[in-house]
């Protein structure tokens, strides 16, 4: 494989719990750094994981043992970025909604989607996991 096509992957599992995002961006961050991604990629990256983060706590079921697993591929001039949880908590996909503007929540994946080339939602075996994909100049 060649520089731009080699991929360096890393994951942490977490608690399903609302701190875990600030967990969560903190191995990003630091892995980012080592990595010398640029500052944009890596801030947006960081973001992003907040917010995938952050709505599998809010709108999902743990897995087992009350976790979330967050993964990461990290690429010339791309990161893909991954959190798997025990699935929806209501039955429904994880979709982008139109929130008011005085709405104090609602706008996660508007912001994924904004910031990500490509995001989507995965079954697994036992929940879901809800990728984005980030390239440099996106």
């Amino acid at each position: 494989m060649d520089a731009l096509t080699e991929r360096d992957a890393s994951s942490v599992v977490v608690p399903h719990d609302p701190r875990s995002a600030s967990v969560a961006r903190h191995h990003l961050s630091r892995d980012m750094n080592a990595r010398r991604v640029e500052d944009s990629l890596a801030g947006d990256a960081e973001l992003l994981l907040s917010e995938l983060v952050g709505n599998s706590v809010r709108h999902a079921r743990p897995l087992p043992g009350g976790v979330v697993r967050v993964a990461w591929e990290v690429a010339a001039r791309e990161v893909v970025l991954r959190v798997t949880d025990g699935g929806s908590t209501n039955g429904h996909r994880p979709q982008v909604i139109a929130a008011d503007t005085d709405a104090v929540s609602g706008r996660g994946l508007t912001i994924v989607a904004a910031l990500a080339a490509r995001w989507g939602v995965e079954p697994t075996f036992g929940g879901q996991s809800v990728w984005a994909v980030l390239a440099s100049g996106s």
